[in-house]
């Protein structure tokens, strides 16, 4: 009996593991265990667009299935009950990478208006995604066009700027690889036959199935009709309420150099445009030997801000502004001193006013903090006094108007970024 006692005991094992499962299957039928499946369709839209055109690539039929399949989950609940509804935004490579993650937003965006408008969609189960490039999208496309030119070294290339994007965020570099990649060429056909495909809006559906086993007579079963699985890699469930949000606080460091401590505050109202202000506050002085450092007053500008960096990440880069502001002063030190505006009287009645235009670049050098260079010139005008202190008295000496034409701001500030997605990403060693 020993020759045969191995294979006895694998028989038990196998038979034991065999009725594990049957049991399993008989506990799983019993309670109506719900497996999870999921459908999906996709939108597509113009190249730099985000209006839904029913008429495009037969949207039309995809919005009808899309709505009556809602419709139908509403009132069948015991087929199949809906979990969860994610827009998906994408866009092709082609475009700046700012532009791209807008575009796919206002995609992923107008794609829920347009069925929220039909079909009543809780917002419990909604989530949003926004991929901006759709790198992964152009792979998987790639993968499946046995005629794009040079395909192998092209995945591998697609692969490696895929990884890089899920590190360290998308930039210029990656899109500028692909299209010099073989003189362009795999570019240029990716470009004509597969980009269009990327210009999307996908919606998934995610449903919990509770009578995928059956039974029959006696006889268990699953339906074959209850789902159809596809490959696919879970997509990421975001709330809609997390919308990046850019803002920053900064410190000019000449002020402070000059013992003249001030904050300022920038907040990005979208399309590359921002509105940011600065106020200081420095009154020091030494009564006893008539020194006197005071000055307080601020500022506040409009921006535009553009070029590469500016398109790749709001609040970088160049900008350009227009700015006004209000300032009063006392400066002296044991000889004839000037005060802006009068003694005595409030800051608006002492204050001596400015309005420009500046220019600046903000640079990033760590993760959450840019240096802001900033030149301004424009007009400064006001009245301002002259006077000699004499004992424990000070002695006016004039009333004068100042009328001043040229550089009227300058910083070199410390800015520190906040916000949702509001970072500087990781590159040419920038940590």
């Amino acid at each position: 009996m020993s020759r045969f006692s191995p294979c006895l005991s694998q028989t038990a094992k196998n038979m034991k593991h065999f009725l594990l499962l049957i049991s399993l299957l008989l506990a799983i039928s019993a309670e109506g265990y719900a497996f999870e499946v999921r459908d999906s369709a996709s939108i597509h839209f113009r190249q730099g667009k985000s209006v839904i055109e029913p008429s495009l690539y037969g949207n039309s039929e995809v919005l009808d299935s899309i709505i009556d399949a809602l419709k139908s989950d509403s009132t069948n609940a015991t087929a199949k009950r809906l979990k969860k509804i994610i827009f998906v935004g994408a866009a092709s490579p082609e475009g700046s990478v700012a532009i791209n993650r807008r575009l796919s937003q206002r995609r992923a965006d107008n794609l829920f208006d347009y069925l929220s408008r039909r079909v009543q969609m809780p917002d419990s189960l909604t989530g949003f995604e926004w991929n901006g490039r759709d790198w992964k999208g152009l792979y998987e496309m790639v993968q499946a066009d046995v005629n794009v030119p040079y395909r192998g070294e092209v995945l591998q290339l697609i692969e490696e700027i895929t990884r890089d994007v899920a590190a360290h965020g998308d930039n210029a570099s990656n899109l500028a690889k692909i299209r010099s990649f073989k003189g362009g060429v795999p570019y240029s056909y990716m470009y004509s036959n597969l980009f269009p495909a990327l210009r999307a809006s996908k919606i998934y559906t995610y449903y919990d199935m509770p009578s995928l086993l059956n039974r029959i007579n006696g006889y268990a079963y699953f339906t074959p009709d209850a789902v159809s699985f596809e490959g696919f890699m879970p997509v990421a469930f975001v709330n809609k309420e997390s919308k990046p949000f850019y803002m920053s606080l900064s410190t000019n460091m000449l002020y402070d150099a000059l013992a003249l401590p001030n904050i300022g505050a920038e907040f990005y109202l979208g399309k590359n445009w921002s509105i940011t202000g600065n106020w200081m506050y420095g009154w020091w002085d030494n009564d006893s030997q008539h020194r006197y450092w005071r000055a307080y007053g601020g500022y506040l500008a409009v921006r535009k801000w553009f070029g590469k960096a500016a398109n790749e990440k709001p609040l970088t880069g160049n900008h350009i502004g227009l700015y006004g502001g209000v300032v009063t002063y006392d400066f002296e030190f044991g000889g004839t001193g000037y005060m802006g505006g009068l003694p005595g009287k409030t800051l608006w009645d002492r204050c001596n006013t400015m309005v420009g235009i500046e220019y600046g670049y903000s640079l990033p050098v760590s993760k959450h903090l840019n240096i802001d260079f900033t030149i301004g010139v424009g007009y400064l005008g006001g009245k301002y006094i002259k006077y000699v202190p004499d004992h424990d008295f000070y002695v006016w000496k004039a009333t004068k108007h100042l009328n001043w034409l040229g550089p009227t701001k300058a910083e070199i500030s410390l800015v520190w970024l906040l916000g949702h997605d509001n970072y500087n990403h990781s590159k040419r060693g920038l940590k």
